[in-house]
Formats: C-alpha cells, structure tokens, sequence
C-alpha cells in the first residue's frame, strides 16, 4: 500500500493573488517519477497577510513539492516588507508534514529533518525543525523557534542557543529576504478562529488565555498589572488553560470588524472542535463576551464534524442516524462556520478533497441516478445493472424504510425519553442502507468484470490460460457480491423487527414493506448467486456459495414472517 503524507506550508503572503498564484502553481508542477501532489486547499487571509496551501501525495514528491514551493516563496516574498497580524518568521513560514495513510509519525519526523537540511544546502533558506521533528526538546513549541518573529533574526542568528538547525552563523541578504523556515512533522491540527461580538483584541486575548493549554502568567493579587509571581527556582509561575493541546491568542481582523479567538488544535483526540468551541463560548460569556461563530482555516477531518454534528444532535435528543450530510450540516450551523463565509463541506473536508470525482461518479453511476433515470436504465438493453444490483437496491429501500420508522418514533411527541432507543436503530439502519446501496454498483461492476475477459486473446495456450484464470476470478467475485447482499439485507431484520414492535404505531405498514423488500432483496440476490456459481470449475467452493445462500432464504423467510404478524397485528387492533 502507498504511503500519503499531508503537507501544510503558511506562506507569508495573502494579498497578492498574482504572487499566491505562482507559489501555487510550483507546487502543483512537481513531478516525482510519474508522481504528483493533489492540492486540496488555497486558504489566503486578507489580515494575517499569510496563505494556507494543503496538498498529499506520496513522500517524495511531496518532499520535491515542498522544496519548489519554498524555493518560489523566497524568490517573490521579501520579508523586510511583510507585516500581518499572524505571527510569522520567514517567506514559508512553517512547513509542517503530516501523516496520512500507511505512515508513522516518526517516519514524518525524519522526512521534515532531510527537509529542512535540504532548504538549507538547496535553497540557503534557514531552517528549525518544530514538533516531532525538534532536535531540541524545548523546539517541540512553534512558539519557542519563532520567537521574536522575523525581527529578531538578525539576533538570533549569531546566538549558538537560538541559531535555526539548519542555517547560518551570521545575518546575510537571504535571510533577511526569506527569513527563517519553521519545519516540523506534526499529527492532524485544526486551524479555527472564535468570533467574538467585541472589537477588543485585548478581551479576547483574555479569553485566549483563558482556554489556551499554556494560560497566562500568574501575576499578584489575579490583576493584569501585577507583578510576575515565581517559584522557588525562579522560575515563572503559570496558571494553565482548560483546554489541553490548544493554542490561542486573540486579535482584531479589519476585514470583518471582530475580534476573535485564533486557536490551533494540536491533539484533537483530547480537545474535539466541538468542545474547543463550547470551552471559548463559557470562556467569552464569563467576561461579557459571546461567540457568533467559528472559521476554519485550511482543511478539517470528516470525523471532526461528525462528532459534532452527533454532539449537537444528542443535545436536541434527536436521533443520531440521519445521513452523514445532515449531520455535518447540524455541526455547521451549531457552530456557525458559515457566519463570515459560506461552508462548503466539499471544499473543507479533507477527505472529500481527496476524493477523484470523477473516478468516485463512475464508481457510483447508478446511485447517483435519479429514480427514474435509474428505472430507464435497467429497461434498456443493456444487461446490467441487472437482478443483482436491484436486489442490493431493494435491500437498501428496505433498511431505508426501517430508518425512517426509527427516526419518527424518535421524534415522536410524548416518546422524547426513549430518543436514545430509537436513535441506536436508526444509526444501524443508515449503515446498512449504505452498504447496500454500495453493492447496487459493485454488483454491476462484478458483470462488468466477466464481459472484460470475454474481450483477452485467446490465441495461444498461455493466453487461453490467462483468460481461463481471469474468468474463474470474475466469476468467484461475480458470486460473491450477491452473497455480500444477501448477508448485509439480513441485518435489515432486525432494524424492521424492533420498529414494528416498538416503534411509531402509525408507521407499522412501513416496517412491513421494508420487511418485504428485505426479503425481496435476499431472494433476488440468491437467484444471482446460483447463477454465477453454475459457472465455476471450482465446483466444491460453488457448492459451498450455494449452501450458504440457501440458509440465508431460510433465514429471511422466517424473519419476513415475525415482522409481518407484528405489523398485521398493529394495524388490526
């Protein structure tokens, strides 16, 4: 499996779209061995005067994309004239690599490492290492490398403590230009800024301290002004945030006229979006603030919004099993991402920016139909879809109809202490809803397998082997995908039985149409299983693939029959 790594470069420019345009377009023209990066997202902000590009591909042309984008940055950003309300130290500012697929943390680290000594002896750009890739414990904090920003370079450069890793000893020409890179190796971070009802940037970096993991600085008497308080060490005391593995601080953005909370979630496992936003909520509201909203900056994991959209809906005590899209929107609104611009999930999201639309729209040709175009399709001449994908579409309107009982009898009036119950049914039906409308598709993709190697050579005895081999293969797999349909209508059963027992009274005749079309689902897909299995040579596995589908008949009939005395004994009361 390839390994994907993510990369997040900040450029210190965000005004410029001619400048922006070139730092892009030099990272999307790298070619690696037939390799290239993906750009997901272009993220300029007007105020910070500081773009946001995130792109993935495998390592080493991501490496490759990372060298040719700072090398860009460096040549049309000079630093002396850079001023944003981020901070930042060089024309890249930071470089963070992060792991994506089948890659280790520790593997990210020691890719940013060659990174940075390879700005270095490529590029003359200065270089500290930040997070997992620090060769210093305390450079682990960006804030450490970067303090002082841009103008204490010339200071820090002659200074063995505070000299980047990878640089110079002295302040010359190019680092006054390009500044200092800050690279680092880091696990997923979101990027969010807090929008506050105030102009004060001073009250909201209060309210930045207040949350932020590090705090603030312990002064006498709790007053703003008061003297540093110490240890016994000398040391500075701290009174921490509340949020762990958060950094905030608080400014005021012209462009929108707000004060906000600019907060980075480094451990999204400890401090989810969704509790980031509530904390600074309470926080803000504690000093005569409130949050009108949220941004995010750059790209956020699926997960993140799922888990608040779920939050939010388990607040309302309203069912979780509801499409993904609901639920993102739910989050969306609840913490009002959309406020300043619109929130388009597509553009957003990570892992729908990594998805190939067009190879996803061939892969779902047939769910992404309309109902009739869908009807129109299966009565043309063409052979597929065919038995086996209507099964898998009549399972799906099976479980789909479960849901929607589910989901009523949530939302009932009068039930609202049982929203729990109904809400586990309903987050089963929509998975298996899902999975069979996916095998509506591969049913048809498995046909189209078989009618590939009817086209191979079959001229010489190797080539009559290789379509002889390749035939038996689709064939099994051809077997396979009604079987997988007629497992997965299975546990649509269970949903439909729960939901004519217990359910909304007035939908019982819908958990029996969903009963009937389970089972519809499980009969249509055996018959495709028998017929395809006709065709193997393996003749005890095809035996063994017919057996089974046969106790699964059984089994449907059977539970067809509970669901519907449950159903004809609620109507006839």
């Amino acid at each position: 499996m390839k390994k994907l790594i993510e990369c997040v470069p900040n450029f210190s420019e965000g005004r410029n779209r001619q400048v922006i345009d070139q730092i892009v377009a030099a990272i999307a023209a790298t070619e690696v061995n037939g390799l290239k990066v993906k750009v997901l997202d272009v993220d300029p902000g007007e105020a910070t005067n500081r773009t946001v590009v995130t792109f993935v591909g495998e390592p080493e042309v991501v490496m490759e994309a990372a060298i040719q984008g700072a090398a860009k940055a460096a040549e049309l950003i000079d630093m002396r004239l850079h001023h944003g309300a981020h901070p930042r130290s060089g024309a890249t500012d930071v470089c963070p690599l992060i792991p994506v697929a089948n890659i280790t943390l520790e593997e990210c680290a020691e890719l940013a490492r060659t990174l940075a000594k390879r700005m270095w002896e490529e590029l003359q750009i200065a270089c500290y290492c930040y997070e997992a890739a620090a060769f210093r414990p305390e450079r682990k904090n960006l804030a450490v490398c970067r303090e002082g920003e841009y103008e204490a370079l010339p200071n820090k450069m002659t200074d063995p403590a505070l000299r980047p890793d990878f640089g110079p000893d002295t302040y010359t020409e190019r680092v006054a230009t390009a500044g200092a890179t800050n690279v680092g190796a880091r696990n997923f971070l979101i990027a969010v800024n807090f929008n506050l009802n105030t102009t004060s940037t001073r009250r909201a970096m209060a309210v930045a301290f207040d949350v932020r993991e590090k705090g603030r600085k312990m002064r006498e008497g709790g007053s703003l002004t008061g003297k540093v308080l110490r240890d016994e060490n000398g040391e500075e005391r701290w009174q921490p945030g509340t949020l762990k593995g958060c950094k905030a601080i608080g400014w005021y953005i012209d462009e929108y006229g707000i004060a906000q909370v600019s907060m980075n979630i480094t451990d999204i496992a400890q401090t989810p979006l969704h509790i980031a936003f509530e904390e600074v909520c309470r926080a803000a509201a504690a000093r005569g603030l409130r949050v009108t909203g949220a941004e995010i900056v750059g790209l956020v994991p699926k997960s993140a919004l799922i888990d608040a959209g779920r939050f939010y809906l388990a607040r309302q005590q309203r069912s979780l099993g509801i499409p993904e899209e609901e639920i993102i929107r739910i989050a969306v609104k609840s913490m009002g991402l959309d406020e300043l611009k619109p929130f388009n999930p597509k553009e957003k999201v990570i892992e729908y920016m990594m998805v190939d639309e067009a190879e996803q729209a061939e892969k779902e040709r047939l769910i992404r139909m309309t109902c009739k175009g869908f009807a129109l399709e299966t009565a043309s001449e063409s052979a597929a879809p065919g038995g086996g994908s209507i099964s898998a579409y009549m399972g799906a309107l099976g479980a789909a109809l479960g849901t929607m009982v589910a989901n009523l009898s949530a939302h009932k009036r009068g039930w609202d202490d049982r929203w729990e119950e109904f809400s586990r049914v309903a987050e089963e039906g929509q998975q298996v809803m899902n999975e069979l409308l996916a095998l509506v598709d591969e049913d048809t993709a498995a046909f189209n397998k078989i009618m590939a190697v009817f086209a191979m050579p079959k001229t010489t005895p190797e080539e009559k082997a290789a379509r002889a081999e390749a035939m038996e293969a689709a064939t099994l797999y051809a077997t396979q995908v009604p079987l997988r349909t007629m497992q997965t209508a299975m546990r649509a059963f269970p949903v439909l039985k729960a939901m004519a027992q217990k359910g909304n009274p007035a939908s019982a005749s819908d958990a029996g149409v969903g009963a009937l079309a389970a089972r519809a689902a499980v009969r249509g897909a055996d018959m495709n299983v028998r017929i395809n299995a006709a065709g193997l040579k393996n003749r005890d596995r095809a035996e063994t693939l017919i057996t089974q589908a046969a106790e699964l008949v059984r089994q449907a009939e059977t539970a067809e029959n509970e669901v519907l005395a449950l159903v004809n004994a609620n109507i006839n009361r």
